[in-house]
């Protein structure tokens, strides 16, 4: 299978799905307290993430794509306070769980084991359904919290397509074969979905 049809297939199996937090804050019954808790993790998740992008940059044989995330995670970083701060929640104290943190927990194990140009297809595959995640978050909680624009620009960012980086990682793994990348692809989707459920808990 060529590396677009893999991508593809990847990407279809990670499609949004019923999301209990996305689905709250649509609704306007989600507590602001689950908001603040997405914004603390995401404060640990993006350091961690970085870190992780640049290992898998220095073993790449094609780095760009790698370094591409990490400047975006630099660029991210602030506007997660800017979204914590918005909720108006006390985060001092705040609790890191276990099923938030396993995604950048996953990240770093591919940083450290992963073929980096099959992993770079398996979390390009994921950003669609993060990408739409973050934009039905930001509306609802434009309309129904009145979140500013500054609030909702960590959700913003993550929303916005950027085609680019799929070429990059299509770049990449072109003319390589291709046995991991599905594998990874799974796995990230599911953490992703532990995360969600685990701030609809909370």
């Amino acid at each position: 299978m060529d590396a677009e049809h893999l991508l593809a297939e990847i990407r279809a199996a990670a499609a949004p799905g019923p999301n209990p937090l996305v689905d709250a804050v649509a609704a306007g019954r989600a507590p602001l307290t689950a908001v603040a808790a997405l914004a603390a993790e995401e404060q640990l998740i993006i350091p961690s993430d970085r870190r992780s992008f640049l290992i898998l940059a220095s073993r790449a044989d094609d780095p760009e794509f790698f370094v591409s995330l990490a400047r975006g995670e630099d660029l991210v970083l602030p506007l997660a306070g800017r979204l914590a701060a918005a909720t108006g929640v006390d985060l001092r104290g705040y609790r890191p769980q276990a099923g938030c943190q396993g995604y950048a927990a996953y990240v770093a194990w591919l940083a450290l084991n992963a073929d980096p140009a099959e992993a770079g297809l398996a979390l390009v595959a994921n950003f669609a359904a993060w990408g739409e995640y973050c934009r039905a978050l930001a509306a609802g909680l434009r309309a129904n919290y009145g979140f500013a624009d500054e609030a909702c620009a960590f959700l913003d960012f993550f929303a916005t397509p950027a085609p680019e980086l799929e070429a990059q990682a299509l770049r990449a793994v072109t003319g390589r074969p291709l046995t991991t990348a599905r594998r990874y692809g799974r796995l990230l989707h599911e953490f992703e979905t532990t995360f969600w459920h685990t701030l609809a808990d909370y």
